[in-house]
């Protein structure tokens, strides 16, 4: 035993091993007990019974609270058709703006332009202490510098961050909202500014970031993924709540047929009345 939980150069197996021996001493030990009371079936459906009725309430409390076996969490996804939207004047293109805009030829008035634009069909603009800005900005520097490769690291800067939709329904308030399965989509859309090249002299602090103003201003548009944190919870506490059931109505139908069986022998044996 020893030598089998010595295996380290492979922690996925070591992993297998634990899980298959705690299974095998707790489970089989169970059975062991139960068996030599109750019989090998009864006290297999005896022992079934009791370890799914467990993960009933093991899967009940992962669902309520999000954790153990969790899936996939919710993340700021690139938006259709287009992700990057490499000038104000191309949003109503992209079907993120529904009033058209012409460039001026100033990057700072366009940016502008739109910011206003924006606002006023129902984009909310997020203040810089607002968390949800900061996880749209971490999304979007995911998609400029891997995916899309539009900008390295210190070649721009995130000067605005647009928040709409993402409603949920039915609730009473913000506070009663625990039955609120239904979603609308939500969106985030984070403004980019590209910067001016600036030198760096070794044992100098870095220079603040100057935004370029003849370039123009990038839009990142994303769309929330809420994920599937709580589907595995939800599939095992639905699955072993029928499991659980099934076995509780094998007991209880093996219950009537015993008590059924137990009075008509007792019928049998009653002497007959002379």
């Amino acid at each position: 035993m020893l030598n089998v939980l010595a295996v380290n150069f492979e922690p996925q197996l070591r992993g297998i091993i634990i899980v298959a021996i705690a299974v095998g001493v707790l489970i089989g030990g169970t059975y062991l007990v139960v068996g030599t009371n109750l019989g090998a079936r009864l006290g297999l459906l005896h022992v079934l019974a009791g370890l799914f009725g467990w993960m009933v309430i093991m899967g009940g409390i992962w669902w309520i609270y999000g954790i153990g076996l969790t899936g996939r969490a919710p993340a700021w996804m690139p938006g259709e058709p287009t992700t990057i939207v490499r000038s104000s004047d191309l949003l109503d293109d992209a079907e993120i703006m529904l009033t058209p805009m012409k460039s001026s030829g100033d990057a700072v008035g366009d940016a502008q332009s739109a910011s206003i634009a924006l606002q006023s069909e129902g984009w909310l603009l997020l203040e810089e202490s607002d968390p949800r800005r900061g996880q749209a900005v971490a999304a979007s520097d995911e998609i400029i510098q891997n995916e899309a490769e539009e900008f390295a690291l210190g070649e721009y800067v995130s000067v605005a961050v647009y928040d709409k939709g993402g409603d949920r329904w039915p609730k009473i308030n913000e506070s009663l909202d625990f039955v609120a399965f239904f979603h609308e989509p939500h969106y985030s859309i984070v403004e980019v500014a590209p910067i001016v090249p600036q030198r760096t002299e070794p044992g100098r602090a870095p220079a603040r970031p100057v935004i370029d103003e003849t370039q123009p201003h990038r839009y990142v548009y994303m769309l929330r993924d809420l994920g599937t944190k709580r589907q595995p919870a939800i599939f095992i506490t639905i699955g072993s709540t029928i499991i659980f059931l099934l076995l509780c109505r094998m007991l209880h139908t093996r219950d009537l047929r015993l008590r059924k069986n137990i009075g008509a022998d007792a019928s049998l044996n009653v002497p007959a009345k002379r």
